[in-house]
């Protein structure tokens, strides 16, 4: 594959969204364009993903510019499963919007263009400075969405997402100008190993990754993220699922561990990460709503990725990307799952559902107990590789944790599936309820994608090989950068 191709990825989109934008005609048409888009990207980025297995890393500078000043793309085998993962959650999410009736707005599709073309940019830029631009870009149409169907709770919930947005971009620019500031560059390429040699680097470079773990809602930096989430429409809360926090975690892996690794910040990073897993499930547990839950679950799980990178071992590194490519899948499926009851029923507190709904339950159960960590799931894999990784390395207090926070996990779950899915009737529920649960059944459009998301966790669980390859591919990248600080340098 040639090298210009890397563009493809944010071009189209950001091209389809001003056609889009400037004829907003029928929604059919919409779904079309915007289906085709993201097929294609999904077709790209596989294409990307089969070249880089074998480390190769393919490298765009755009304009032929010179290095230092070139906006330069990069594509190794972590930027391409991450290219891959996220174009299949944007065409399913696209879907879901479909059934949910959440693409209704001419707005939607060009706004969830944009946001796939910021999501792409991010995953490919070998640049501090445009990974800044690209989560902007990013950003701008997330703050539309959430708020795009109005009413009191969304507008509070988007001037929530919406302050703490602004102050975690402008503290990434403050971070990104300290580092030009000290270094005089901000290629990644050129930084490679700097925060080792000088302590002004290390410092800068730690006000970009405080602002990244802000955008990736680790603990102490998480609290919006509960508080937001769950009052977006259905689809818009699928889509950020697997994107938004997503970007911020691929940051903080990429710029530790090419300017980072080394300097003694992995015991800041483990206890985030320990941190982050034990508050975010414990707040899982406190709530009632079933959405609600598993947008406090969304911040427990970034701490199991963040264990890997704390590792930083082949073995630590590949299970954590292992797990945040079908954790991303998993996620958007229980999503799915509580939007088609809210959608369907008006609340996500309903009982009796399996016996009403087996599909959407079926889904349920399955991305439920593969996030809980229960074999023969991917979930499993991934958590064992994780455990295994921190026990190899004597990390006890890691694995106890892993294990504790799997379990609480697992209660959690439990108590969503006894109070909507398998719970008997509710004597005391409200009579209009009871006749409107008696008369309606979730629509097929908005089970197919729970349950095309849902298999994964099966396949990936019984035949993990192939994503453990491309994981383990990804970990090596990582611990030797060599070949990424070469591709984006020349």
């Amino acid at each position: 594959m040639s090298a210009p191709a890397l563009a493809l990825p944010v071009a189209v989109p950001l091209l389809a969204a001003g056609v889009l934008a400037a004829y907003p005609g029928d929604r059919r048409v919409h779904r079309l364009i915007t289906s085709a888009v993201s097929a294609g990207v999904l077709a790209l980025s596989a294409a990307l993903l089969a070249g880089s297995l074998d480390g190769t890393v393919r490298s765009l500078s755009m304009g032929g510019w010179p290095p230092g000043f070139a906006i330069v793309f990069a594509a190794d085998a972590l930027s391409a499963l991450m290219l891959c993962v996220s174009a299949a959650l944007v065409l399913a999410g696209l879907a879901y919007a479909a059934g949910t009736g959440d693409d209704a707005s001419p707005r939607f599709a060009p706004l969830a263009m944009i946001l796939s073309a910021g999501v792409y940019g991010a995953f490919l830029t070998a640049d501090l400075f445009n990974l800044f631009v690209f989560v902007e870009v990013m950003l701008v149409p997330s703050y539309a969405l959430l708020t795009m169907s109005g009413g009191r709770a969304r507008t509070a919930a988007g001037r929530i997402y919406l302050t703490f947005s602004l102050l975690a971009s402008t503290l990434l620019l403050a971070g990104v100008g300290l580092v030009y500031g000290v270094t005089g560059t901000v290629n990644l390429g050129e930084l490679a190993g700097a925060a080792r040699q000088s302590t002004a680097v290390a410092l800068a470079g730690g006000v970009v990754l405080v602002a990244l773990a802000a955008k990736a809602a680790v603990v102490p930096l998480h609290g919006w993220l509960p508080r937001t989430y769950p009052e977006a429409p259905p689809a818009v809360t699928v889509l950020f699922s697997g994107l938004l926090t997503k970007v911020g975690v691929y940051g903080i892996i990429r710029v530790y561990a090419v300017v980072h690794e080394g300097t003694g910040l992995r015991w800041t990073i483990m206890a985030a990460a320990l941190l982050t897993m034990v508050v975010g499930v414990l707040g899982a547990v406190g709530e009632r709503g079933m959405r609600s839950i598993l947008t406090f679950h969304m911040v427990s799980q970034i701490g199991y990725i963040l264990l890997g990178l704390a590792l930083f071992t082949s073995a630590g590194l590949a299970a954590a990307v292992f797990f945040l490519v079908q954790y991303v899948l998993v996620k958007a499926a229980l999503l799915m799952c509580a939007g088609a009851v809210e959608t369907t029923y008006g609340t996500d507190r309903i009982d009796s559902l399996a016996r009403r709904e087996p599909l959407i339950a079926s889904a349920f159960l399955v991305s439920a107990l593969s996030l809980a960590g229960l074999p023969p799931l991917s979930g499993f894999v991934a958590k064992l590789g994780l455990v295994d990784a921190a026990a190899t390395e004597a990390d006890h207090l890691a694995v106890g944790i892993a294990v504790g926070v799997s379990f609480l996990t697992l209660v959690s779950m439990v108590k969503i599936w006894s109070g909507s899915f398998w719970g008997g009737e509710d004597p005391s529920r409200e009579e209009p309820l009871l006749r409107l649960m008696a008369r309606t059944a979730v629509r097929p459009a908005l089970t197919v994608p729970a349950l095309v998301l849902a298999v994964p966790s099966v396949v990936l669980g019984i035949a993990a090989q192939p994503l453990l390859t491309a994981a383990t591919e990804a970990a090596a990248g990582l611990l030797d950068a060599s070949a990424y600080v070469r591709a984006v340098t020349r």
